[in-house]
C-alpha cells in the first residue's frame, strides 16, 4: 500500500511546521486527530460500541482562536481534566501533552480564527452500562474548523430573542453542572422548543425557579449599576463567564454572584449571555418583554468592546 503521508501518528508538537501552512492545508478536506491519528475528516471514525456514543459517557470543550492564538487554552484544558476525573476517565496525556495536540491539530488545519473542540469518551464497551467493560481506554477527539462568530452581526447590534424554556435545568443532585459532559439532551429539549417560538436562544430555570443558563451559555443581568450572574451550583462555570467577571473589576463595574428569578430578567436594565462560541451576546426580549431599552446597553456594549479587545491580542500561540 502507498505510504499516506497525510496520516501520522505524532508523538508531540513538530517545531518544523511552517506558519500558515499545514499537512491538509486550507485548499484539501480538514484532518481530525482520533486516538493518536491525524485522518481526513471522512475518515474520522469511532466505534459503534464507544460509551460516549451509546451513552454521551464522555466529556468536551469548547475553545477559540483568535489570530492565531488560542484563547485560555489552559484553562480550558483544566476543565476539561476535572470533568474527567469527576466522572472516572483518565486521559493518557499530561495537560501540557494535551494542549499541544489541541495546538498541533490547528496547525495542521492552517487555523488563524476558529473553534476547537476536543472530545475524550470513555472508549468503546459493549452494550451494557458499566464503565469497566471500556477495556480499551478512552478515546480522543480534536476538532478544528476555521470560524469567526456564532451569531450573525446585525444580532449583536439589534441584541438577542430569549424565551424561557419549559424544561428545567438538570439539578446538581443529580448531575454536577460542573461537568462539561456529552450527555446535552437536557439542554437539547430546550433548544427544541426556543426553535419552535424563533428565539435565538433560552433561558433555563433551576428546579427552585431560579434561572441557571441559557441552553449553552451563562447569563447575565445588570441592575442599578450591578452585574449579576448566578451561582455555578445550577450551571456550567463558564470560561468566558469567568473571563467577563475579571474585566468587571477591572473596569470598575461591581460584580457578584447572586440569584435571581425571572422577575428580575424581565425589570433588568440589561441582560447578556456568555459563551465560547457565543462570546457576550446582548439580549433585548426575553419572553416577549423588552430588556431596558430593547437595544444593547451601555454595560454590555462595553464589556462586548473590552473582551473583543483581549481575545484577539492574548492567547497561546499556535506557531511557536
Amino acid at each position: 500500500m502507498e505510504h499516506d503521508e497525510r496520516r501520522v501518528r505524532p508523538i508531540g508538537i513538530n517545531p518544523m511546521s511552517p506558519i500558515g501552512q499545514a499537512v491538509g492545508g486550507p485548499s484539501t478536506e480538514p484532518l481530525v486527530y482520533v486516538d493518536g491519528e491525524f485522518v481526513p475528516q471522512h475518515e474520522a471514525k469511532i466505534s459503534v460500541f464507544d460509551h460516549g456514543l451509546l451513552y454521551g459517557d464522555g466529556v468536551f470543550e469548547g475553545i477559540r482562536a483568535y489570530n492565531r492564538r488560542i484563547f485560555k487554552l489552559e484553562r480550558h484544558v483544566e476543565r476539561m481534566f476535572r470533568s474527567a476525573h469527576a466522572i472516572q476517565i483518565e486521559i493518557p496525556h499530561t495537560r501540557e501533552e494535551f494542549a499541544g495536540l489541541i495546538k498541533e491539530a490547528c496547525r495542521r488545519n492552517a487555523i488563524t480564527n476558529g473553534y476547537l473542540r476536543p472530545v475524550v469518551t470513555r472508549g468503546p464497551g459493549d452494550l451494557g452500562l458499566d464503565p469497566r467493560k471500556c477495556k480499551q481506554g478512552p478515546s480522543i477527539i480534536i476538532i478544528t474548523v476555521s470560524w469567526d462568530t456564532l451569531y450573525e452581526k446585525e444580532l449583536y447590534e439589534r441584541g438577542l430573542r430569549l424565551v424561557t424554556a419549559a424544561v428545567r435545568r438538570v439539578p446538581p443532585q443529580s448531575l454536577s453542572p460542573s461537568i462539561k459532559s456529552m450527555n446535552y439532551l437536557n439542554q437539547i429539549l430546550a433548544r427544541i422548543q426556543g426553535n419552535e417560538s424563533g428565539a435565538d436562544e433560552v433561558l433555563m430555570l433551576d428546579m427552585q425557579g431560579y434561572v441557571s443558563e441559557a441552553s449553552a451559555d451563562n447569563v447575565f443581568i445588570v441592575r442599578e449599576g450591578k452585574v449579576l450572574t448566578p451561582p455555578t451550583s445550577t450551571n456550567l462555570p463558564g470560561v468566558t463567564r469567568e473571563t467577563v467577571l475579571e474585566l468587571c473589576a477591572e473596569l470598575g463595574y461591581p460584580a457578584q454572584e447572586q440569584l435571581f428569578t425571572l422577575f428580575e430578567v424581565y425589570t433588568a436594565d440589561e441582560c447578556f449571555i456568555t459563551g465560547t462560541a457565543a462570546e457576550i451576546g446582548p439580549v433585548s426580549v426575553v419572553d416577549g418583554r423588552k430588556i431596558g431599552d430593547g437595544r444593547p446597553g451601555k454595560t454590555t456594549t462595553h464589556l462586548m468592546k473590552k473582551y473583543k479587545e483581549l481575545v484577539t491580542t492574548t492567547g497561546t500561540p499556535i506557531y511557536e
